[in-house]
């Protein structure tokens, strides 16, 4: 059984490769070429999960699951907030056929989806990226971006300035792109023409005031139906499209807190990414 670890992922899964293959899978899901079933979350106390997500391309094909445990609090300690497998199984004779290491490709695949995202979605002219959050998710988001769009400027906040300074100064550099951080997230955003919430936040960080016309938005911190990172308000204005509209209608926590009060109903999802 081939065992896949978090060094080869990371030297091997570039973004050149995998905004390209989450755009295949993206098309292939909402296609229907693809068997899914809706992640299964066990919550703990303190933001932490155990999560479980299986899929099959099809008969011929390999399928498998990710297993993963979430806890936020590793950030801090510098682990993977993320940490668990992807088991995948040989469509021949059922047997386990590869293990690899979950946090990172989902590290690098959430930040792909996003990307593939942007590109479809966001002007083409935009080049302003505006990151709330600052963590792991934050650095994979503005690399796999940058794939997808030439940046100029980025933009940083989150609850701690001096985390959020350090982190653009890193990334900025990393990138060679001017990225500074700001006490606000009102003004982090002011300018922005992409903008991605990466944070654990459960309550919104992001209000719809703050966002200009024509901004593209990726919400990635919240994964299941609870925590939420945008307001009322900017569900209601946004052109809202789904990874998938099953798993938004069921699971997507700002979409749910919307219709729960009334402001908005299912035709309000106009599409999938």
């Amino acid at each position: 059984m081939r065992v896949i670890d978090r060094r080869e992922v990371a030297e091997r899964l570039t973004y050149d490769l995998a905004i390209p293959i989450v755009r295949e899978a993206m098309i292939a899901f909402s296609t229907g070429q693809t068997r899914q079933l809706l992640r299964s979350i066990i919550p703990w106390a303190e933001g932490r999960m155990f999560g479980l997500m299986p899929g099959a391309m099809g008969e011929d094909a390999p399928f498998g699951a990710k297993v993963i445990s979430v806890y936020p609090e590793n950030f801090a300690k510098g682990r993977q907030s993320h940490q668990g497998l992807i088991v995948l199984f040989d469509p021949a004779t059922g047997a386990p056929a590869c293990v690899v290491h979950a946090g990172e490709v989902t590290a690098i695949r959430t930040a792909a989806a996003s990307a593939a995202a942007t590109d479809a979605l966001a002007r083409p002219e935009a080049r302003r990226l505006a990151l709330l959050g600052y963590g792991e998710q934050a650095a994979t988001h503005a690399r796999a971006i940058s794939k997808v769009r030439p940046l100029e400027q980025i933009a940083v906040w989150g609850r701690s300035l001096e985390r959020a300074q350090a982190f653009a100064a890193s990334i900025g550099d990393e990138l060679g792109v001017p990225a500074a951080a700001f006490a606000d997230a009102k003004d982090a955003v002011a300018e922005a023409a992409i903008i991605c919430t990466v944070s654990a936040a459960k309550e919104p960080i992001l209000k719809g005031a703050w966002v200009a016309p024509g901004t593209h938005v990726n919400v990635v911190g919240s994964s299941y139906a609870g925590p939420v990172e945008i307001d009322d308000e900017l569900v209601v204005r946004a052109r809202f499209i789904a990874d998938s509209r099953e798993g938004v209608m069921a699971q997507g926590a700002e979409y749910l807190k919307a219709k729960e009060a009334g402001l908005i109903d299912e035709r309000h999802v106009v599409g999938e990414i």
